[in-house]
């Protein structure tokens, strides 16, 4: 691809998806930033440039961030295409000469279309993307899936975790109906795929208002204010109890504490004090057993602070988002001491998660691949 290079390996699997011929749907999801946008709309270029299609029809559903209303373009009139036109023109600076991406404009090669009026089109020697897929109902791209004509391809992207613009989320739906369906190819991408600058940060934020905005049980204020009285200096973003899922999924090990409390990164110190006297202090309060734990986007962190086996921190190769869930990759010869007695341990991760953040969790064995021996040359 010559107007950009993959990233990551998340990216490269994503450009390989786009150009192998094996595929007529493609569907990409991850957070933003990850360049699902710009990779795809990159090669739609490209590929109207080398001829491989005729057509590139960008379809994104416009929405007032303020409302969350989505916009029709009968309700914007000419200012659909030129907000799609401001969309693409910022997406694409720093890569392609706008005036290469106004001419294809203006000869129909490069256009866009509301996702409300896709019905009733035939789509032949074309590429369709639609993007922002979560705020649009799922119905609506499966509805383009029907209009695929002869050498034409469509890709679909979208945020199935931090993009959550409708009731249902078209991206998640979307997900699970393209996995494993014929001709069709689903990549996720992750938070280590995340190249734009800002976006991390971005990402992070997100996380942690999303974990500020908990209801707290009764144990878990008591906890928070038992901690903010102790170390007033410390920002504590939220606690979890854990009592009750020990209790569900029969955890009796030592390792796991009672209760998780998640700091703002620089401030788990202050909670703990130097000799560990302030967490001492709150235990003997609460009559609980605690563990602290910095927040940062190495998920890996949290799944180490409470799952039940201790050693088995070392074994978890990556945690990371795979569509609406948080993939946790581990050892291949310690997976079933990861999961537990009837999948208890990843249950019990599974529910922390998903109070702690929304999110689910499932578990991936890994095998590291050995490197290739060199033989040796033959001595003449």
């Amino acid at each position: 691809m010559k107007y950009v290079k993959p990233l990551s390996e998340g990216q490269s699997r994503l450009l390989e998806a786009l150009t192998s011929e094996d595929y007529e749907v493609v569907a990409v999801f991850g957070p933003t930033g990850t360049g699902k946008s710009l990779i795809t709309v990159l090669y739609g270029l490209e590929s109207l440039e080398d001829g491989r299609y005729r057509r590139f029809i960008i379809s994104r559903p416009v929405v007032d961030v303020v409302t969350g209303k989505e916009l029709s373009s009968a309700e914007l009139g000419a200012k659909y295409v030129e907000l799609a036109s401001s969309y693409l023109e910022d997406l694409l600076s720093g890569f392609v000469e706008w005036s290469k991406v106004k001419a294809l404009m203006d000869e129909g090669r490069l256009t866009f279309a509301d996702p409300h009026y896709m019905r009733g089109r035939t789509f032949d020697d074309s590429l369709i993307f639609i993007d922002d897929a979560q705020s649009i109902p799922p119905e609506s791209a499966i509805e383009v899936m029907t209009r695929l004509g002869r050498n034409s391809k469509l890709v679909v992207a979208g945020d199935p975790v931090f993009q959550r613009g409708m009731e249902r989320n078209g991206a998640i739906v979307l997900r699970e109906v393209l996995l494993g369906e014929e001709r069709a190819r689903v990549v996720d991408l992750g938070l280590k795929d995340i190249a734009r600058p800002g976006a991390r940060r971005g990402v992070r934020l997100l996380i942690e208002m999303r974990m500020r905005d908990r209801l707290l049980n009764s144990n878990e204020a008591a906890i928070a204010e038992a901690v903010r009285s102790r170390a007033p200096d410390a920002d504590l973003i939220t606690v979890v109890d854990l009592t009750a899922d020990k209790k569900s999924y029969n955890i009796t090990s030592e390792h796991t504490p009672d209760a998780l409390l998640v700091a703002k990164e620089g401030h788990l110190g202050r909670i703990i004090g130097r000799g560990g006297e302030r967490i001492n202090e709150v235990e003997k309060e609460v009559g609980l057993k605690l563990r602290g734990v910095e927040f940062t986007l190495d998920l890996r962190e949290i799944v180490r602070a409470i799952h039940p086996v201790s050693w088995i921190s070392k074994h978890v190769v990556d945690a990371d988002f795979a569509g609406p869930q948080v993939a946790v990759k581990v050892s291949k010869d310690n997976f079933g001491a990861f999961l537990g007695q009837r999948g208890a341990y990843v249950r019990f991760l599974d529910s922390a998660f998903r109070r702690l953040m929304g999110v689910g969790v499932r578990a991936e064995p890994y095998e590291e691949e050995k490197p290739k021996e060199k033989r040796k040359a033959k001595k003449k």
